[in-house]
């Protein structure tokens, strides 16, 4: 299986991350158009910063991700700019999400590079998180 590197500048990379977040007090809000939205959001983000979505499966009550994220940019700062935005826009587009919580995400996140898994395997999970 060959590796496609991404660069930029200063820096080859192929680096991939397997992301998941929760709204907050796990309320399942990400339904009735909120999670197409979401997703575009998400996409657009990605796109501004230069990174690339691979994967998204957004599900009531948690946002699953794989993306590949340029280094200096960080995925912190990347998950924090895509958590930021959305709920700023989901909250003005979908008033009844302010009165449902009093912020749309928990702080807290779970994150992992793909390592040694096959890109496939990952992207398998996701894929088939809706028939779970």
């Amino acid at each position: 299986m060959s590796v496609n590197y991404k660069s930029n500048k200063n820096v080859v990379y192929s680096c991939k991350y397997h992301i998941v977040w929760c709204p907050k007090y796990r309320r399942k809000v990400l339904v009735e158009g909120v999670d197409t939205r979401l997703k575009q959001i998400l996409l657009d983000v990605a796109t501004e910063f230069g990174s690339e979505l691979i994967e998204m499966e957004v599900m009531p009550d948690h946002v699953h991700i794989l993306v590949e994220c340029d280094p200096q940019l960080g995925i912190a700062k990347l998950i924090r700019y895509m958590k930021g935005r959305s709920s700023r826009y989901l909250r003005q587009e979908f008033p009844w999400l302010k009165s449902r919580l009093p912020t749309l995400w928990t702080n807290s996140y779970f994150i992992a590079t793909l390592g040694g898994a096959p890109i496939s395997v990952i992207k398998q999970y996701i894929e088939n998180q809706k028939n779970v």
